[in-house]
């Protein structure tokens, strides 16, 4: 490591509990002057616990923060911002009522003796999102932003604050390939110019390009540390969950059953021009037992074709048949009893009610299986829930526990429990490994697997060609709402990326 005078911040054996739950267990961490620090780990290893604790969102059980040489406490981000610390948060914290500007701008606000500087506000959001390469008016309400530019604002906030330690919980996670490109660039930037950064992410081969120091931490406790030039992939993988990086292959030795999903002729419009489609004409077929991965950019019109599919978007044109029956005209509720069901790419947005505990949010899209006359079966209830935190290896203290205790990565098990806990014969995955690490990664993908080997139907997007090439039967392409090409047993990265429209680096 480097030398001990290019440290601008130390932790030093930092202690976090919950009740009973040790968090961190005596963490020493270093946040080098200048360089990318980037923090490994399985969901519930402790990353966002340290994260929050460093950025003043919580505050330590035991042990010191050194700022400077100087012990320093914070009681609040607005303590730590003072300091010169921001975070960027792995789930959006955002207020989607509020235009970009305010979001941007909200506690911090621009002011002169009359009132808020909007004009000026505004004119500094344009700067941070012309430096983001983003075409975003800062007088849009985020609630009409697609996912990946919220992330985008949220990035654009930290940035505003022109802090001296950024750090970045998974802030590529809702990212297109071109917008890690532009964020990397801005990572090189602020690095160059003095500013520290410490970087959490589950794409491991994406973290290790801008990696300059890496630390594993497991089990809330840090087990690896070493210069970007002395570990790989392997090296990660090894310390993190100490077994190889295997996402599963495409299961085999049973023939195809009958069509599950006919996809027709399928038209969504897009809600900002009705007049335009973002997705256009598009017919596919799923058979039971069959994996199809849908890859395309951000933009292709992935999201919308499975929202359209799972009744969460109305179609402009063609139709939907589950079994041979046309459910075009179904409700969400009335297609998940028909078997389909839709893990969403927004888990905090689409996914969880954050009141209701983890047993709960299991169990709520098949509540209507325990109901008998007036009453409530709480004894299959839980029998459910115990079974799905099982299967899924969801890392809780109980059912009971609120949802908001879990990791990024443990809320998104739940997300897919509760769709698998309706029984589905068809099930659609929005990017299921968003916020994954890459032990729970492969353990979703296996289960896919498995399920599909009973005859389950799984058709899952995602904007990682490494996930494209491992259980999928198939493999569709999409750019501009259609469907461009279909790969099988023949497909490569360079392909898969090439026909999205991606430039392949060597």
């Amino acid at each position: 490591m480097s030398s001990t005078d290019s440290v601008v911040l130390r932790a030093r054996d930092i202690v976090k509990t919950y009740g009973a739950t040790r968090a961190l267990k005596g963490v020493n961490f270093d946040i080098h002057r200048g360089k990318v620090t980037t923090l490994f780990g399985e969901n519930g290893a402790g990353k966002s616990t340290l994260m929050k604790i460093l950025s003043g969102v919580e505050r330590p059980t035991s042990g010191t923060i050194e700022l400077d040489g100087e012990i320093v406490e914070f009681a609040s981000t607005q303590d730590a911002a003072a300091r010169g610390i921001a975070i960027i948060h792995q789930e959006l914290s955002l207020a989607p009522n509020l235009n970009v500007r305010d979001n941007i701008f909200m506690g911090r606000e621009l002011r002169t003796r009359t009132g808020i500087d909007f004009a000026e506000e505004e004119r500094r959001v344009r700067a941070l999102m012309q430096g983001l390469e983003e075409d975003i008016d800062p007088l849009t309400p985020v609630a009409d932003l697609r996912l990946g530019q919220q992330q985008i604002v949220e990035i654009a906030r930290a940035l505003s604050i022109n802090s001296r330690i950024l750090i970045m919980d998974e802030p590529t996670s809702a990212l297109s390939a071109t917008e890690v490109e532009v964020l990397f660039r801005v990572i090189s930037d602020l690095t160059s110019a003095g500013v520290s950064i410490v970087y959490i992410s589950h794409h491991l081969e994406e973290a290790l390009q801008v990696t300059d120091f890496a630390v594993v931490l497991r089990d809330g406790s840090i087990t690896a540390t070493a210069n970007a030039a002395d570990i790989d992939l392997e090296w990660i993988v090894r310390n993190m969950v100490g077994s190889d990086y295997d996402l599963g292959e495409p299961p085999t030795g049973y023939a195809f059953g009958d069509v599950a999903l006919s996809i027709e002729h399928v038209s969504v419009a897009d809600p900002e021009n009705p007049e335009r489609f973002v997705v256009d004409d598009l017919s596919l077929q799923v058979r039971k037992g069959e994996v199809v991965c849908i890859y395309g950019l951000m933009g292709a019109g992935r999201t919308e074709l499975l929202e359209a599919v799972a009744g969460r978007v109305p179609i402009a044109g063609g139709r939907i048949v589950k079994d041979g029956v046309d459910i075009s005209g179904l409700s969400i509720a009335e297609r998940i009893d028909a078997g389909l069901g839709l893990v969403p790419e927004d888990r905090q947005r689409d996914g969880l009610v954050q009141t209701m505990s983890v047993g709960s949010n299991l169990s709520l899209a098949s509540i209507g299986a325990f109901v008998r006359g007036l009453f409530l079966s709480g004894g299959r209830e839980r029998e459910l829930v115990s079974t799905m935190v099982r299967s899924l290896q969801v890392k809780t203290a109980s059912g009971e526990a609120p949802i908001g205790s879990l990791s990024g990565g443990n809320q998104q098990k739940v997300v897919i429990g509760k769709i698998l806990a309706t029984d589905p014969d068809v099930i659609l995955l929005d990017e299921p490994s968003r916020g994954i690490d890459v032990g729970a990664k492969g353990e979703v993908f296996r289960l896919l697997a498995q399920r599909a080997a009973q005859g389950l139907a799984v058709v899952y997007s995602t904007s990682e060609v490494g996930e494209c090439l491992s259980i999928a039967h198939r493999i569709v392409v999409m750019r501009r709402g259609r469907i461009v090409v279909e790969f099988g047993s023949d497909a490569t990265k360079e392909a898969i990326m090439a026909a999205s429209g991606e430039a392949v680096v060597a």
